[in-house]
Protein backbone atom coordinates (compact mmCIF):
# COMPACT_ATOMS: atom_id res chain seq x y z
CA UNK A 1 0.00 0.00 0.00
CA UNK A 2 1.45 3.08 -1.14
CA UNK A 3 1.24 5.74 1.82
CA UNK A 4 0.25 8.85 -0.72
CA UNK A 5 -2.53 7.86 -3.57
CA UNK A 6 -1.78 9.36 -6.70
CA UNK A 7 -5.40 9.08 -8.54
CA UNK A 8 -7.42 8.88 -5.39
CA UNK A 9 -10.29 5.85 -5.41
CA UNK A 10 -10.79 4.44 -8.98
CA UNK A 11 -13.25 1.90 -8.26
CA UNK A 12 -14.96 -0.45 -5.82
CA UNK A 13 -14.16 -4.35 -5.48
CA UNK A 14 -17.09 -6.80 -6.39
CA UNK A 15 -17.07 -8.71 -2.76
CA UNK A 16 -16.73 -5.22 -0.49
CA UNK A 17 -20.04 -4.01 -2.74
CA UNK A 18 -22.03 -7.64 -2.26
CA UNK A 19 -20.81 -7.02 1.69
CA UNK A 20 -22.79 -3.53 1.73
CA UNK A 21 -25.46 -4.82 0.23
CA UNK A 22 -26.03 -7.56 1.76
CA UNK A 23 -25.36 -5.47 5.40
CA UNK A 24 -27.76 -2.85 4.24
CA UNK A 25 -30.43 -5.71 3.54
CA UNK A 26 -29.95 -7.78 6.74
CA UNK A 27 -30.02 -4.48 8.70
CA UNK A 28 -33.11 -3.04 7.16
CA UNK A 29 -35.97 -1.46 7.98
CA UNK A 30 -32.91 0.52 10.08
CA UNK A 31 -30.08 2.15 8.33
CA UNK A 32 -26.60 0.64 7.83
CA UNK A 33 -23.42 2.57 8.15
CA UNK A 34 -19.85 1.29 7.37
CA UNK A 35 -16.62 2.74 6.61
CA UNK A 36 -14.84 1.80 3.65
CA UNK A 37 -11.32 1.15 2.97
CA UNK A 38 -8.92 0.60 0.07
CA UNK A 39 -5.73 -1.07 -1.25
CA UNK A 40 -3.09 -0.11 -3.69
CA UNK A 41 -4.90 -1.18 -7.37
CA UNK A 42 -1.50 -2.36 -8.79
CA UNK A 43 -1.14 -4.81 -5.55
CA UNK A 44 -4.76 -6.09 -6.63
CA UNK A 45 -3.58 -6.87 -10.51
CA UNK A 46 -4.98 -3.85 -11.93
CA UNK A 47 -2.42 -2.08 -14.18
CA UNK A 48 -3.23 1.78 -13.10
CA UNK A 49 -2.77 4.02 -10.24
CA UNK A 50 -5.46 4.72 -7.48
CA UNK A 51 -7.33 3.09 -4.95
CA UNK A 52 -9.47 0.35 -5.36
CA UNK A 53 -12.58 0.04 -1.88
CA UNK A 54 -11.86 -3.64 -0.93
CA UNK A 55 -13.30 -3.49 2.74
CA UNK A 56 -16.03 -2.28 4.76
CA UNK A 57 -15.53 -2.23 8.21
CA UNK A 58 -18.21 -2.31 10.85
CA UNK A 59 -17.61 0.12 13.46
CA UNK A 60 -18.12 -1.46 17.25
CA UNK A 61 -21.06 0.81 18.59
CA UNK A 62 -23.09 2.12 15.68
CA UNK A 63 -26.62 3.43 16.39
CA UNK A 64 -29.17 2.70 14.09
CA UNK A 65 -32.85 3.24 13.09
CA UNK A 66 -35.33 3.92 10.34
CA UNK A 67 -34.13 7.03 9.57
CA UNK A 68 -30.79 7.57 10.71
CA UNK A 69 -27.23 5.88 11.47
CA UNK A 70 -24.88 7.03 13.95
CA UNK A 71 -21.40 5.68 14.35
CA UNK A 72 -18.75 6.81 17.11
CA UNK A 73 -16.22 8.93 15.76
CA UNK A 74 -13.65 7.87 18.25
CA UNK A 75 -14.28 4.02 17.16
CA UNK A 76 -13.49 4.62 13.27
CA UNK A 77 -9.92 3.64 12.61
CA UNK A 78 -7.76 6.43 12.13
CA UNK A 79 -5.40 4.86 9.17
CA UNK A 80 -4.51 5.56 5.48
CA UNK A 81 -6.16 2.65 3.88
CA UNK A 82 -9.48 4.59 5.03
CA UNK A 83 -11.23 6.20 1.85
CA UNK A 84 -15.06 7.07 3.18
CA UNK A 85 -18.26 5.83 4.19
CA UNK A 86 -20.97 3.29 3.70
CA UNK A 87 -24.79 3.51 4.38
CA UNK A 88 -28.02 2.63 3.66
CA UNK A 89 -31.23 4.51 2.87
CA UNK A 90 -34.31 1.87 4.06
CA UNK A 91 -36.33 4.26 1.99
CA UNK A 92 -34.44 3.61 -1.49
CA UNK A 93 -33.64 7.13 -2.34
CA UNK A 94 -30.24 7.40 -3.58
CA UNK A 95 -29.34 10.97 -3.25
CA UNK A 96 -27.62 12.44 0.17
CA UNK A 97 -29.26 14.28 2.97
CA UNK A 98 -28.12 17.16 4.56
CA UNK A 99 -27.26 14.91 7.47
CA UNK A 100 -25.42 12.65 4.78
CA UNK A 101 -23.35 15.82 3.28
CA UNK A 102 -22.20 16.74 6.74
CA UNK A 103 -21.04 13.33 7.71
CA UNK A 104 -19.21 13.04 4.16
CA UNK A 105 -16.23 14.89 5.04
CA UNK A 106 -13.90 12.29 6.13
CA UNK A 107 -12.53 10.39 3.59
CA UNK A 108 -12.96 10.56 -0.60
CA UNK A 109 -16.02 8.51 -1.46
CA UNK A 110 -19.23 8.23 0.14
CA UNK A 111 -21.98 5.12 -1.16
CA UNK A 112 -25.85 5.39 -0.44
CA UNK A 113 -27.54 1.90 -0.57
CA UNK A 114 -30.98 2.09 -0.98
CA UNK A 115 -34.05 -0.73 -0.74
CA UNK A 116 -34.16 -3.36 -2.12
CA UNK A 117 -30.85 -3.51 -1.78
CA UNK A 118 -30.28 -5.40 -5.18
CA UNK A 119 -26.83 -4.65 -7.60
CA UNK A 120 -28.31 -1.69 -9.21
CA UNK A 121 -29.35 -0.20 -5.89
CA UNK A 122 -26.31 2.00 -4.81
CA UNK A 123 -24.94 5.50 -5.65
CA UNK A 124 -21.26 6.78 -5.19
CA UNK A 125 -20.85 10.61 -3.77
CA UNK A 126 -17.66 12.67 -4.08
CA UNK A 127 -17.05 14.81 -0.19
CA UNK A 128 -19.24 17.22 -1.83
CA UNK A 129 -22.15 15.34 -2.52
CA UNK A 130 -21.77 15.18 -6.14
CA UNK A 131 -22.75 11.65 -7.66
CA UNK A 132 -19.93 10.19 -9.29
CA UNK A 133 -19.13 6.77 -11.28
CA UNK A 134 -17.41 4.04 -9.20
CA UNK A 135 -16.36 0.86 -11.63
CA UNK A 136 -16.59 -2.36 -9.56
CA UNK A 137 -13.98 -4.49 -10.18
CA UNK A 138 -13.52 -8.43 -9.74
CA UNK A 139 -10.57 -8.22 -8.37
CA UNK A 140 -9.31 -10.37 -5.22
CA UNK A 141 -8.10 -8.18 -1.99
CA UNK A 142 -4.56 -9.39 -0.72
CA UNK A 143 -4.67 -11.73 2.24
CA UNK A 144 -4.24 -9.73 5.29
CA UNK A 145 -2.35 -11.75 8.64
CA UNK A 146 -4.39 -9.90 11.34
CA UNK A 147 -1.97 -12.00 13.94
CA UNK A 148 1.78 -12.57 12.83
CA UNK A 149 1.79 -15.81 15.17
CA UNK A 150 0.78 -19.50 14.51
CA UNK A 151 -0.15 -22.13 16.63
CA UNK A 152 2.57 -23.81 16.85
CA UNK A 153 4.30 -20.29 18.25
CA UNK A 154 1.09 -19.91 21.13
CA UNK A 155 2.29 -23.43 22.18
CA UNK A 156 5.96 -22.87 22.37
CA UNK A 157 5.03 -19.34 24.53
CA UNK A 158 3.22 -21.59 26.80
CA UNK A 159 5.91 -24.44 27.11
CA UNK A 160 8.66 -21.65 28.26
CA UNK A 161 6.15 -20.33 30.71
CA UNK A 162 5.06 -23.40 32.18
CA UNK A 163 8.94 -24.20 32.16
CA UNK A 164 10.04 -21.35 34.30
CA UNK A 165 7.05 -21.02 36.56
CA UNK A 166 8.24 -24.60 36.98
CA UNK A 167 11.58 -23.00 37.47
CA UNK A 168 10.93 -20.75 39.98
CA UNK A 169 8.56 -23.30 42.11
Amino acid sequence: MRLFRSAGVVGIAEAALSFALAASRDSHPHEYMGMLRGEDARSLGLDRDGTVITDVLVIPGTESNSVSATVKTSMIPNDVQSVGSVHSHPNGVLRPSDADLASFQRGDVHIIVGAPYERGDWQAFDSDGEPIELPVFDVEPPEESFFDFTQADIDRELREESDEWEGRH
